[in-house]
């Protein structure tokens, strides 16, 4: 069975938290969608890359989900979202992913 990387998950709850959050109309379901996302990744972070990067990892996706708010006033909410989403792919795939892949 393939490993799903953990770039994709991190986005996914990022993205997936708001779409469920604003079409559903309850925050606390995007919001459980955006946790249970998050905590499959740190969890996967930690068996890659150690504890102390997934706890930077964790940081960032929590940062990420904070600063997508005032970022929507400036570029709009799907933008904001996709933007951090993409900069805590970016970030996973660096730190995490890519050690698996044989990259170095």
């Amino acid at each position: 069975m393939a490993k799903v990387p953990t770039a994709l998950v991190a986005a996914s709850g990022l993205v997936g938290g708001y779409g469920v959050a604003r079409w559903s109309k309850k925050r606390q379901l995007g919001g459980a969608v955006l946790a249970v996302a998050g905590a499959a990744a740190a969890r996967q972070w930690r068996r890659q890359a150690g504890s102390a990067a997934a706890g930077a990892l964790t940081a960032a996706y929590v940062a990420a989900f904070a600063g997508s708010h005032p970022l929507a006033k400036k570029v709009g909410a799907w933008p904001a979202v996709f933007g951090v989403a993409g900069a805590v792919a970016a970030a996973s795939w660096a730190v995490a992913d890519r050690r698996g892949q044989g990259v170095s």
